[in-house]
């Protein structure tokens, strides 16, 4: 029972963890290709697909595009970081995993629980966008679903009619996920096949339309660039561009969940860091182009109401490729799909990581006999994120993904600094560059970016984290092991 707040799992511990074998560990099947493309299937789909229509509608407009510049950045710092550690300690729970060798048993636990913000709550956010495009894309067929089955209570929608309906419970949203939960229970690499074959058509998807679309950019709505502030903060102007690169931040959310599957990385000292870096790289080219020809094919204006959660649909009318909509939806929907896995994927790695460590019930680190995959886990998570995706906004679900994100960011740039200090000599088949101004540079840029949050969201993530601390000091504590 460990009673100090600030005890650190020492790292001979977790280097055992990541040799253990046996019936209740996980497979390592996972090679520096399928780490790449586990990276690339989290990180393209709703923030691009999705977010970037909002960001540019009530926030950049057209300089949405710098804002991805902005959170790339932050991003790249984070990216190295977390290179250094996936590397060093390969075992699951990402971030979480980092801050208890590094700073200690209640500093893990809060990082662990803010991953929850990114990893489950994420999937939300990107299953209310598959419900969305999946709408789309039935209307085009002339089925329409009960427009109050497909958005949360706090939605509404016009009609053909004009009539204006709230929405009830967001059913699409909820079969992606339990669809996608029931893929992962089958095995890591069942899901991995799945997912390349996803990736695959999603980065074509990207391709397709920035090649297409180019030609059919009007220069006249990148005018102004920089839309001039409303006079309140983060609605246009450059704090706009910044509050925008907060938000879309989301969209680089994925790299750091390759880092979730560590324990699961045939040779994770060398294939780690290369999937965590190539797989930000690659994502980071293609999010500035799409960004840009999707402004430009549309006024940033049009981004606005419930169409701006599929800007893309919005953005190809302007082409006379209006044919190629519904192939581009319907890849998107695939796309959407593995990001949902990878996602839902990284939740469950990191509450096995703290079950085994104590801090939560045995129930979240149970392995599968047959699949080998935490698959009591898998299905506890498919009711939570079902929920929020069921009831809850897409706005508001994105904003506290984005803020759990740069926090669990924040805490890993620190961890490498500590790190550093505390155990020099530990082995590191990968170190971050330039230390201490790379893991400096990281801090200072995600943090910005969650000042530039609303307020709201801050109000959330403090509430979540109150709650995180009841089930620490009720439960965890007692139970932990270090």
């Amino acid at each position: 029972m460990a009673t100090n707040y600030f005890s650190r799992k020492p790292l001979n511990a977790l280097f055992e963890e990541a040799n253990e074998t046996g019936e209740h560990t996980l497979k390592r099947t996972l090679g520096a290709r399928s780490l790449v493309m586990l990276g690339i299937g989290a990180i393209i789909g709703a923030g691009l697909f999705s977010i970037t229509g909002g960001a540019a509608a009530h926030n950049a407009g057209p300089a949405v595009t710098i804002s991805f510049v902005i959170a790339a950045v932050a991003c790249a710092f984070a990216g190295l970081c977390y290179a250094e550690f996936a590397s060093m300690i390969p075992v699951a729970g990402s971030a979480y995993t980092y801050s208890y060798a590094t700073m200690g048993q209640i500093m893990a636990w809060i990082i662990g629980w803010d991953l929850v913000l990114e990893y489950a709550v994420g999937a939300a956010t990107v299953s209310i966008s598959w419900s969305r495009y999946l709408v789309k894309f039935l209307e085009h067929y002339n089925v329409h679903l009960p427009a109050q089955l497909t958005m949360s209570p706090w939605d509404t929608a016009t009609l053909l009619d004009g009539t204006v309906v709230s929405g009830m419970v967001n059913l699409p949203a909820v079969f992606i996920v339990v669809l996608m939960s029931l893929v992962l229970v089958r095995g890591t690499q069942e899901s991995s096949t799945v997912n390349s074959i996803i990736v695959a058509l999603k980065v074509l998807v990207v391709i397709v339309f920035i090649g297409l679309g180019w030609s059919y950019i009007k220069p006249e709505n990148y005018v102004p660039y920089i839309p001039p502030n409303t006079g309140d903060f983060g609605s246009f102007g450059w704090s706009g561009v910044v509050r925008a690169a907060g938000i879309i931040f989301f969209a680089y959310i994925g790299f750091d969940a390759v880092s979730t599957a560590a324990q699961e990385a045939k040779n994770p000292k060398r294939d780690m860091p290369i999937g965590i870096l190539v797989s930000l790289a690659i994502c980071t080219v293609l999010y500035i182009l799409f960004a840009h020809v999707m402004t430009g094919l549309a006024h940033y204006t049009e981004f606005q109401g419930q169409d701006g959660i599929a800007p893309v649909a919005v953005a190809i009318k302007h082409t006379p490729y209006v044919w190629l909509q519904q192939a581009i939806i319907l890849a998107i929907l695939a796309g959407y799909s593995s990001v949902i896995m990878v996602m839902l994927l990284g939740q469950s790695r990191v509450f096995f990581s703290m079950s085994k460590d104590g801090f939560l019930p045995p129930v979240f680190s149970v392995v599968h006999k047959k699949f080998k995959t935490p698959w009591k886990s898998n299905l506890l998570f498919c009711l939570f994120v079902s929920l929020f995706a069921a009831f809850v906004p897409a706005r508001v679900v994105g904003e506290m993904t984005s803020i759990g994100t740069l926090f669990a960011f924040v805490l890993v740039c620190i961890g490498v600094l500590v790190l550093r200090k505390y155990q020099p000599d530990a082995p590191r088949s990968f170190k971050t560059p330039w230390v201490p101004w790379v893991p400096i540079f990281g801090i200072v840029s995600c943090f910005l970016m969650m000042a530039s949050l609303p307020l709201d969201t801050w109000l959330r993530l403090l509430a979540w984290m109150g709650l995180g601390f009841i089930i620490y000091f009720g439960y965890g504590k007692s139970r932990a092991k270090f």
